[in-house]
């Protein structure tokens, strides 16, 4: 027999549960379905949400021939085989869609193959990714697709999707089939074989209990992905929860990586990194903070490092912030590349022989300690071919406030020897 989520999948559009935002009346996949005028496309989304079943639903709805293939196990040839059955349809005036999943995994020369055909019209080709298609598919093939997002289905959508498929003579308390909703996690794949998993332990007349369907759950699972974009949405959602200044939020982010199975380094690296661009000089224990957790990660390994991180994580987010010196260090190495390799100034330059002196090295160098509030106004340190301009400003915040007035007191100072 086939699995539940197989036997499933809706047979016409009103079945069909969950993309509201692309199939309710008057939008734009739902006006392209009622014209029959279907075009090469993308699908892209989490897992379970629908792709498959919405690309066999096009096909049906179509009545085109619907060809199904993996890019795991697909290649070049079978692509070929395809086009060929396609024009052959084309001769009786039938259409064929041609759907790959993980289209994502398809190389440059398996994408490639497939743009005479696209571009002929001889089939339609449908994929389906869990990935950015920017990133993954080529140029080329891209601009020959349209590409529609599919969204994570809600809690009220798979609790219809599980309505639908519950035909089991057991009960099933609404409270613990909120809990089994909550565990799919926008996955109606994921729900339905749960679902299936419960029906195969329960009898007729039984009562599911939080015991039995904690069996059933034993192993929580969050969508992750260690390299794909979803990851890097889960990272950044940190990292700004942390600019931000949202300890929970940040501490949830956190949660989640580390639930999803995200190594810590990789997190007490970014956490180091913030510490530096958005809390800087506002608060420079924020970094040494960073580094003891990574340190403290690496003696105690999980779980118990990964409090350290958590730690660090809270401060940051609590912490002072400026980016002052991010945006110094950016604006510095934007002009670098204006002045060259600018000669250092002689009174700069250390003068250990004879000959360094005779030549001017360390001429006229003021000592800095040796003067008032151990500064030196006025005092030339960049190099002479380049202008004199404030690179580095501080906030008003944290610790740099009291930097702020400092370079502020030096420059009266300027102004005054100046006179």
């Amino acid at each position: 027999m086939l699995p539940l989520a197989a036997r499933q999948r809706p047979k016409t559009l009103q079945d069909y549960i969950g993309q509201i935002h692309l199939l309710g009346p008057g939008r734009a996949l739902r006006r392209l379905i009622e014209s029959d005028h279907l075009h090469s496309m993308v699908f892209w989304g989490p897992p379970g949400v629908g792709k498959t079943s919405l690309a066999r639903l096009l096909a049906e709805l179509s009545q085109a021939e619907f060809i199904q293939l993996s890019a795991v196990t697909a290649g070049v040839k079978d692509l070929r085989d395809i086009a060929e059955k396609a024009r052959a349809n084309q001769a009786k005036d039938k259409r064929t869609i041609l759907f790959i999943d993980e289209i994502h995994r398809f190389n440059k020369a398996q994408q490639d193959a497939l743009l005479p055909d696209v571009e002929a019209g001889n089939f339609i080709l449908i994929g389906a990714t869990t990935e950015n298609p920017s990133f993954e598919l080529n140029n080329a093939l891209l601009s020959r697709l349209r590409v529609y997002v599919l969204k994570s289905l809600t809690p009220e959508e798979l609790t219809q999707i599980i309505d639908r498929a519950f035909t089991d003579n057991f009960i099933f308390p609404e409270d613990l089939k909120q809990t089994l909703v909550l565990a799919a996690d926008g996955d109606a794949r994921k729900a339905l074989n749960l679902l299936e998993m419960l029906s195969d332990l329960m009898k007729e007349g039984d009562t599911v209990t939080p015991e039995i369907l904690k069996e059933i759950l034993s192993t929580p699972q969050f969508r992750f992905d260690k390299q794909g974009e979803y990851f890097y949405d889960l990272i950044s959602a940190l990292h700004k929860s942390i600019r931000g200044s949202d300890p929970d939020a940040a501490l949830y982010w956190f949660c989640r990586m580390i639930e999803g199975g995200c190594d810590p380094r990789y997190i007490a690296r970014r956490v180091i990194r913030t510490a530096s661009e958005d809390i800087g000089n506002a608060d420079p224990r924020a970094l040494q903070l960073a580094l003891n957790a990574a340190d403290a990660y690496e003696r105690l390994g999980s779980p118990e490092g990964e409090l350290a991180i958590a730690q660090a994580i809270i401060y940051l987010s609590c912490a002072a912030k400026s980016n002052a010196v991010y945006v110094a260090y950016h604006a510095m190495m934007k002009d670098l590349p204006r002045y060259g390799s600018a000669e250092v100034p002689l009174h700069l330059r250390n003068a250990p022989t004879k000959l360094m002196k005779e030549l001017g090295y360390g001429k006229a160098y003021r000592y800095a300690h040796d003067a008032p509030d151990a500064y030196v106004p006025n005092e030339q340190y960049l190099p002479d071919t380049m202008p004199k301009k404030s690179y580095y400003q501080p906030t008003d915040r944290g610790l740099e406030k009291q930097i702020r007035e400092k370079l502020i007191f030096l420059r009266e100072l300027d102004k005054k020897d100046q006179l």
